[in-house]
């Protein structure tokens, strides 16, 4: 009974059908039929133009995208605890030629206008310093916790002020549009964001992320450092047909529905043990070693998170009665 991550889970039966039906002679790298659905297709989900390029992986996303938002002297704003400065070995500094990641703490892994304005105030402007560029957000974020449309446009608004692109990290982007149910523009481009990297991989994708560009703009020399990074598969229908398959009839809602809702329940057998609200599909919860190890012997396998707290994540695939075993397990403790 796995709940140690998303990305554990199996894809889902319309990606595997997506990949079989692609298995034919077409255009190589990204001429093919599939690869050019994805603008319109990410148009119409967004409701404003925008450019979209596949990548194999979150992490190529990210730095992909900050590499279009910020140059080489530059500076990126995130959290202390997000993904990009804790869990892509540098990456970002990599595709960005160098770029320094100014870090940010704040409640829950979120990042406010306020503790990013103190960090800003830090920096001198001149020549002898990085220069502040982007900022980057984790939407749901690394303790599942989703970025309200307001708490968003803040921070909009602070990169207009101070000329900062604005990133979007959306590994699971699905999950906090489900939470919200509102519409995807408002917290994205409405909001002020550049770049979304969008996440299918650990909603039931096999392997494939869209990197969505609301300043069409930056696609065209992202798509020459996605070449130059080795991210320009030579078969890339196989990623754009995943990816279709996903958006058709809202899939990527619909799978993140169900893993939020598994999540929920795993919240609610918890109560009081929950480290944050559960908002997405990941749940932290304060256990001892010996209710852990407990746990483990009824066959449940999670993330150890330090401190005393775990880690549980539910996937697309979790229905009530897949969780129901856990839930009752962490009730008994």
């Amino acid at each position: 009974m796995q709940f140690f991550s998303d990305n554990a889970a199996p894809a889902c039966p319309q990606v595997m059908e997506a990949i079989a039906s692609a298995n034919r002679q077409d255009r190589p790298y990204d001429s093919d039929r599939s690869s050019k659905e994805l603008d319109g297709a990410f148009s119409t989900l967004f409701g404003i133009e925008v450019r979209v390029l596949w990548v194999s992986t979150g992490t190529a996303a990210n730095a992909l995208g900050l590499a279009a938002l910020c140059p080489p002297h530059g500076a990126i704003l995130c959290h202390q605890q997000a993904h990009i400065q804790e869990d892509e070995c540098g990456a970002p500094e990599f595709y960005t030629h160098g770029a320094k990641l100014l870090t940010c703490p704040g409640e829950g892994a979120k990042l406010t206008p306020e503790a990013a304005r103190k960090v800003l105030a830090t920096v001198r402007d001149d020549v002898h310093q990085v220069r502040p560029s982007a900022l980057s957000i984790t939407n749901a974020n690394e303790y599942g916790l989703v970025y309200t449309p307001d708490e968003i446009a803040a921070l909009g608004e602070l990169c207009r002020e101070r000329g900062l692109g604005f990133h979007m990290d959306g590994a699971r982007f699905a999950n906090a549009v489900a939470y919200l149910d509102g519409d995807p523009a408002d917290v994205t481009w409405r909001a002020g964001v550049d770049v979304l990297s969008f996440g299918f991989v650990k909603n039931g994708g096999m392997i494939g992320e869209a990197l969505v560009f609301f300043r069409p703009e930056l696609a065209a020399e992202t798509a020459y450092r996605r070449k130059r990074g080795g991210h320009l598969l030579s078969k890339g229908r196989y990623l754009a047909a995943q990816i279709l398959a996903m958006l058709k009839d809202g899939l990527w809602l619909a799978n993140a529905r169900s893993a939020n809702a598994a999540a929920a329940l795993l919240g609610t057998a918890a109560g009081s043990r929950c480290l944050y609200p559960v908002q997405a599909n990941e749940v932290f919860i304060r256990v001892s070693s010996d209710e852990a190890a407990r746990l483990r012997a009824g066959g449940f396998d999670f993330y150890d998170w330090g401190d005393g707290a775990v880690r549980m994540v539910t996937s697309w695939h979790h229905r009530a009665e897949d969780v129901q075993p856990l839930a009752d397990a962490i009730a008994a403790l």
